[in-house]
């Protein structure tokens, strides 16, 4: 039942060879040897670089609460994108980017074939049994996309196993490509697919395609043997898209500020104008999400604000009928899913902040008993149901955790559960996620990975209480997991509150004196968990000596619900402080100094990043905003903007004084001030409909004019792509290159050319 989120979003030298911090003394002058390597080709094309691109200044006047704020920079919004004016500034930042990093072109390119050096380009994905068929994907030799493949399963009567294995070899049965996203995307600059769905007969797909970057789908509808269209492709959707049994589909569709709010009933070969339309949400507050339950029984279609969320349901076998599962009430938030003569319904609210899980009767949804009570120090963050078993995914500590039950025979009352069994895990800190798994079996199946274990599936068997690797992400160019450690500390914030920090470094090269450079990544919001995943492309800092740090500030969703509400609306300003000690404590203890600190964070992260370098600039030597939502207090003010609406409950709405002057008072490109500035780089994609490309071309201008150093200030805009950057799986790797170049010149890492490819 997991449930998807739509949302927003100086150079300092020390006076002395030793950085004295009390009770510890770290060295700021034991350099890495490659600090003494800067290339003279670089420094000259520093020395040689054009000015920067100055944004012509057109005084826009905003006033609210006999306040007067002035955006000169106002202009550079254009909801058309296709102002020529606009156009042209962001075509002079990005040449001027080109012209800042064309000094470091080789080593940028030696950095992308590194990176891509380590990706096992011909693969499969651990396959996934449904009826009669294995589906996975597989990439090939220097494609960027993936091809959606089945095969038969020839001994399909027998139960699912941990131990079942795809066949393979000359006598296996023929592989079937279903999409090739390859011949999809050719000609175009940007292409995803958002869904991919089978049919429940495994006779039909459903896939939803956007081919610009701003998440508007087009979904179709083909023969899966034989490729064949099945009627018009449904246009201007989302990518929430449903099975309503073999002959109907149901869809989510927007409004004009791209806030789901449309729930339509979609009938195989009918043309789209006569679809139904199940249930229309005109609070501009909510947005409407769709799920199918585990048992492919029901659909669930919720309405949902950043506080609240209730339920309808449809019987698959009578989709018109909708029904309410869960009324509306204020501040209560409900999920559900069904198997048997019951629905389970997870439930939140101000008092059970951390949820409890309820369960109902099909035919009496009012009679509710409670199976997992809440608890104060546990968020039940997800479930997963089975035919005999219950999945329940869980956080305590900021560590998360999965325990399955056995479930009474269907039919048989419902009540607590008892005698639950825990998976294990093998690193301290980890990264797990649900995966659709096969509702008849005993056969649980999980994502998992960690700061040094990459990508992972495994299968559970609920009953014996093992778990079979099934597949683990290939890593070229001699990885091995021992080579890296991974840790968890805690940094203390102003009010006392402890921190989690997850770090990992490779163990052979980091001295933790102080002379270590370390960059740090943050998020902070929406309840959203920044968990420690692994990153293949994050090596080539590693093994460069670098260490990895993720701070789970307040605002995100790590140690429950209170960890999230204690950093959004009037506390939103824990999330930029806790940030700010997690890098203190991190200098404090060695890990790194001042000059060797650089951070991270994107799009909710990107305001962060922002707040922090207005706050404390002289605590950082580089900065990276990836499509910062840094223009706070406008957009919060403008309803025409996309998801506006939705995030007052997130940030609070401006138009009430109080959330008026405190959002201005962090606000990034309200506060950007004259003073000196780490190394800056920030990116933006012109398609964005999350974070306006605007936004960050204003931050970048307003820092253009009033900052007061010589470092560098570097603004790259994708011009045929949105929030999550270009779309092909090599060329996503040209940001991480970029980044990583950028980074070490700041650091004055960059070794010569010559000794890069030595």
């Amino acid at each position: 039942m997991l449930r998807s989120v739509f949302c927003k979003h100086t150079l300092l030298i020390s006076t002395s060879s030793w950085l004295y911090l009390p009770g510890v003394i770290c060295s700021s002058s034991s350099l890495s040897s490659s600090d003494s390597k800067t290339s003279t080709a670089t420094m000259m094309s520093l020395s040689k670089l054009p000015s920067p691109p100055v944004a012509k200044k057109v005084e826009h006047k905003m006033e609210l609460f006999g306040d007067v704020r002035v955006d000169n920079y106002y202009w550079l919004r254009d909801d058309s994108r296709s102002d020529p004016q606009v156009l042209a500034y962001l075509k002079q930042e990005n040449d001027y980017f080109e012209s800042a990093m064309s000094g470091t072109k080789k080593i940028e390119d030696n950095m992308f074939a590194e990176l891509k050096g380590r990706i096992m380009q011909e693969d499969v994905s651990a396959p996934f049994r449904q009826g009669s068929y294995y589906y996975y994907t597989r990439t090939l030799e220097g494609k960027e996309y993936v091809q959606h493949c089945r095969q038969l399963i020839r001994n399909n009567e027998a139960p699912p196993s941990v131990h079942d294995t795809m066949e393979t070899g000359p006598d296996a049965p023929p592989e079937h490509v279903i999409l090739d996203e390859n011949v999809k995307a050719e000609g175009r600059d940007f292409y995803s697919v958002g869904c991919f769905q089978v049919s429940p007969d495994n006779k039909l797909v459903a896939y939803a395609e956007d081919t610009k970057g701003d998440e508007i789908y087009t979904v179709s509808i083909i023969d899966i043997e034989t490729g064949t269209p099945v009627g018009k492709p449904l246009v201007g959707v989302t990518a929430s898209v449903e099975w309503a049994g073999n002959e109907a589909l149901v869809y989510i569709t927007m409004d004009e500020i791209l806030r789901p709010d449309k729930a339509w009933l979609h009938k195989l070969e009918a043309d789209q104008s006569n679809d139904i339309c199940l249930y229309h949400e005109k609070d501009d507050i909510y947005s409407l999400g769709l799920q199918a339950s585990e048992s492919k029984k029901f659909l669930f279609i919720a309405s949902e604000s950043k506080i609240t969320r209730f339920v309808f349901y449809l019987d698959v076998s009578k989709p018109e009928e909708l029904r309410v599962l869960t009324p509306r009430v204020v501040g209560v938030d409900t999920s559900a899913s069904h198997r048997g003569n019951h629905f389970f319904i997870t439930r939140r609210s101000d008092e059970l902040f951390n949820s409890e899980l309820l369960a109902c009767p099909v035919d009496n949804t009012s009679e509710t008993t409670v199976l997992i009570p809440h608890r104060e120090s546990v968020k039940l963050q997800d479930i997963q149901l089975f035919i005999d078993h219950l999945a329940v995914y869980e956080r305590e500590g900021g560590l998360q955790k999965i325990t399955t039950y056995r479930l009474p025979a269907v039919g048989e009352p419902l009540k607590s559960l008892q005698g639950g069994k825990s998976v294990e895990f093998i690193d301290p800190v980890y990264s797990i996620d649900p995966s659709e798994s096969v509702f008849s079996s005993r056969i649980l199946r999980f994502h998992y990975s960690s700061l040094r274990t990459p990508p992972s599936v495994y299968d559970y068997d609920m009953d014996m209480g093992i778990s079979v690797l099934k597949k683990i992400e290939t890593v070229l160019g001699g990885f091995d997991t021992n080579n890296y450690v991974t840790e968890r500390k805690w940094a203390s914030a102003s009010d006392g509150t402890q921190i989690p920090i997850c770090i990992v470094y490779r163990k052979n090269l980091v001295k933790l004196d102080g002379s270590d450079p370390l960059l740090l990544s943050g998020y902070g919001s929406y309840e959203i968990c920044n968990d420690p995943a692994f990153n293949s492309s994050r090596l080539s800092l590693l093994d460069r000596g670098f260490i990895f740090a993720i701070a789970q500030i307040r605002g995100g969703g790590e140690l429950g619900r209170q960890w999230y509400e204690n950093g959004k609306f009037l506390k939103k300003k824990n999330t930029f402080t806790d940030f700010i000690a997690c890098a203190e404590y991190l200098i404090k203890n060695c890990y790194c100094t001042k000059e060797k600190l650089c951070i991270e964070g994107r799009s909710a992260g990107g305001l962060l990043i922002g707040a922090v370098l207005n706050m404390r600039p002289d605590l950082f030597k580089a900065a990276v905003a990836g499509v910062p939502f840094v223009d706070v207090l406008t957009t919060m003010l403008d309803p025409t903007i996309p998801l506006t609406t939705a995030e007052w409950e997130e940030w609070g709405d401006p138009r009430k004084e109080e959330f008026y002057f405190y959002m201005k008072s962090y606000s990034p490109v309200d506060n950007v001030k004259a003073q000196n500035y780490p190394h800056i780089l920030v990116t933006a994609g012109l398609n964005d409909p999350r974070v306006m490309y605007s936004e960050p071309a204003k931050f970048v201008a307003k820092l253009r004019e009033m900052k007061t150093d010589d470092n560098t200030l570097l603004f790259k805009c994708e011009l045929g792509a949105g929030h999550f950057s270009k779309s092909g799986r090599f060329e996503r790797l040209r940001e991480a290159a970029f980044t990583y170049t950028f980074l070490m010149r700041a650091l004055s890492m960059l070794p010569s050319v010559g000794s890069e490819q030595s």
